[in-house]
């Protein structure tokens, strides 16, 4: 058998056509290293940015055109400006161009200069009488550091369990700890996982990183008894069945070993939530949700009917009736007169749950916290879901984002998200991606993002195709940070990219520009340039958040231990004999024990607990400006969150919090623990 003939390249036209619409013919994995695009992943990244290249006559004629438009074009459709002078795309104009800004806040002025932050619409015309309207984006220079210096938990919500919640942690539950951690530890914020809508099960797919919507929360994480309307169900047996349900959930997991079943939870919680929907709402409480609703317009709407479709036709939307699939259609119209109770069902609950996370930060910050609840903001949505229903012209059809191959990775990654169309954010002036930032800030001190690199460009992997077989495609990262800096400075919040893995070039340079923090892990960071040592404490950034660990990785006790090589070798997770792995990781550990020994945080031949106590002393040794604490390592957890590379072989994102023998600890139990005081105390003083 003859071996199969290499991927063809893209012919000149096609890579003179991608680049003008920036589409990648290459990337590079290393510095010293190029891997070309093939012509199939650039001509299907073109066609789902509705370019025709069926044919090199098609490529011909749409790289003319393109050409042709860029060459005639005033002004991209989005023009973005910093601080007080005039944006670049505007001084470039011809001499005596007549201009017209229309601003946000509804004044009209005709100069470009020391306009309001905001997003305003720009109209220019030429001597010659050509003409060309623009978003204009006026935003801060960049976001001012948080006050001092600070450290604080990071936690995955639905592991965090108290002897109140209906089998996961809750928003009642974060709202205790952050007013505990602030008040008792002197913490300055909380970081949680994403707390996006999920796709809605049975099964449910509890990863809160592929989430059904960004733009609203999920109702999963209510605390039942905190909803007024729960004292005024009129049905008591009701009620004491389903505390009752909720108990043996919650004592399932804490006391019988069993895993979170988000499912379960939802359940038991939906039905409570459609007793406290039969209870009117009183005249204060109402007039709230009907600001709430008003204020929320279509997008919450929107979310609301295909949350009622879902439960109607299944949660793809895919598969709904063709009338169904367009949230505009007539059909859809008559469906959501017909749902109006389930639509107002759904509605409510968003607004539910943004007063519970209201509540949670409002509980941070009057405990003292300088930041408060850092959410976290997802990568994308499921392709079936209510975003990508709701707002399906800004998706790219057929597309996945993922990840190159790289040396973690030799097959590359594909995540199963659709990506934003870099074109139709600009032609709005980037209004999917405000709307969604504005909805965040309402109850965020601070936003993670996670894959920050996604500002910049995005891997593009076409549907049926292996992630080796996609491209790079770039986005507007001067629109883009515009836009997450003039929305976190309106609510007066900080920003953190997750910018772990491979970062492009200027990446980093640029965040910091803006004011946006970074995210260093400590067994990352080492002179990748040099010998590869251990990094100095002294040569670690200030702008960014130093952690030991996060949810994707082993926690802190595994990772001294070694244990984590051993997990990933029974599930057969290693592409390396047993030995070497475990050679590795055990040369690895000792030249941070040798650093640690070095600078006096702690003695050769130390307990665990005493180590993980020197690794956040270490951290306290770097400049960062703000530590993170991940909260199992407080007890000795030993068990990751989510092993990436595992499906059902591992309980991905389904462990209550344990301590070092696997013990479910409650929030109570945790309050109450010498060891985690012990490690705050090696921050504090």
């Amino acid at each position: 058998m003859s071996a199969p003939r290499p991927a063809e390249p893209p012919s000149e036209d096609l890579s003179r056509l991608a680049a003008l619409h920036g589409v990648a013919t290459s990337y590079h994995p290393s510095p010293d290293r190029t891997v070309a695009a093939t012509a199939t992943a650039v001509t299907l990244a073109l066609a789902a940015l509705g370019v025709d290249t069926a044919t090199p006559k098609a490529v011909r004629a749409a790289l003319t055109a393109r050409e042709r438009e860029l060459g005639e074009r005033l002004l991209p459709p989005t023009v973005v400006g910093w601080g007080a002078g005039t944006p670049a795309a505007l001084a470039a104009l011809p001499r005596d161009t007549r201009l017209l800004v229309r601003t946000e806040q509804g004044e009209t002025r005709d100069r470009a200069e020391h306009l309001p932050p905001g997003v305003h619409e720009v109209t220019v015309t030429t001597p010659d009488g050509r003409t060309a309207h623009a978003h204009l984006i006026v935003a801060p220079t960049g976001l001012p550091a948080p006050p001092g210096r600070s450290y604080g938990l990071l936690v995955q919500l639905y592991s965090l369990l108290s002897r109140r919640s209906w089998g996961m942690g809750d928003l009642g539950d974060l709202g205790e700890l952050a007013g505990w951690a602030g008040r008792a530890l002197g913490a300055g914020f909380v970081q949680v996982n994403p707390l996006h809508a999920a796709v809605p099960g049975p099964p449910t797919d509890p990863s809160p990183y592929r989430p059904s919507s960004r733009r609203f929360p999920d109702p999963v994480h209510l605390r039942i008894e905190d909803v007024p309307e729960f004292a005024y169900v009129d049905d008591r047996d009701r009620v004491r069945a389903l505390l009752e349900r909720a108990g043996r959930l919650r004592e399932a997991v804490l006391d019988q070993g069993a895993l979170i079943d988000r499912d379960a939870v939802w359940e038991a919680k939906r039905e409570a939530l459609e007793l406290l929907h039969r209870v009117p709402l009183g005249p204060g409480r109402r007039a709230a949700y009907d600001d709430f609703r008003a204020g929320q317009g279509q997008a919450l709407q929107d979310h609301a009917t295909w949350c009622a479709l879902a439960e109607a036709h299944g949660a793809d939307w895919h598969r709904w009736p063709a009338e169904l699939r367009d949230p505009r259609s007539s059909g859809t119209a008559r469906a959501r007169r017909e749902l109006a109770d389930r639509v107002d069902f759904h509605s409510r609950l968003v607004w539910l749950t943004d007063i519970q996370l209201t509540a949670a930060q409002r509980a941070a910050r009057e405990a003292g916290m300088p930041v408060g609840i850092v959410h976290d903001l997802a990568v994308g949505v499921h392709p079936g879901g209510a975003d990508a229903w709701a707002q399906r012209e800004y998706f790219a059809a057929g597309m996945s984002v993922g990840a190159p191959p790289d040396a973690f990775n030799a097959r590359g990654q594909d995540w199963g998200l659709p990506p934003w169309r870099p074109d139709r954010l600009a032609e709005s002036g980037y209004a999917p991606f405000r709307a969604l930032l504005r909805g965040l800030f309402r109850y965020a001190g601070a936003l993670r993002i996670d894959h920050v690199m996604g500002l910049f460009r995005l891997w593009w992997v076409p549907e049926g195709h292996p992630p080796t077989e996609g491209t790079y495609l770039r986005y507007d990262a001067e629109a883009m940070l515009a836009v997450l800096v003039l929305e976190a400075s309106r609510a007066g919040a900080m920003v953190i990219g997750e910018d772990l893995g491979t970062v492009e070039p200027g990446v980093r340079e640029a965040l910091r520009e803006r004011g946006v923090y970074g995210t260093s892990v400590l067994w990352f960071e080492r002179d990748w340039d040099g010998d590869r040592r251990p990094l100095p404490p002294d040569d670690w950034r200030a702008d960014c958040l130093a952690t030991a660990t996060t949810h994707d990785l082993p926690p802190t006790a595994a990772r001294l231990s070694g244990e984590h090589v051993e997990l990933r070798d029974s599930l057969g997770l290693l592409t390396r004999p047993l030995a070497e792995e475990r050679a590795e990781a055990a040369a690895d550990t000792a030249e941070w024990r040798e650093l640690f020994v070095r600078l006096g945080l702690v003695g050769a031949g130390a307990s665990e607990e005493t180590e993980i106590q020197a690794v956040h002393r270490y951290l306290l040794r770097t400049p960062a400006r703000m530590i993170g604490v991940w909260l199992p390592d407080g007890i000795g957890d030993r068990r990751p969150q989510n092993l990436p590379g595992t499906w059902d072989q591992y309980p991905n994102w389904r462990l209550p919090i344990a301590d070092a023998r696997g013990r479910p600890v409650t929030l109570e139990e945790l309050t109450e623990s010498p060891r985690l005081r012990a490690l705050i105390d090696a921050l504090r003083h």
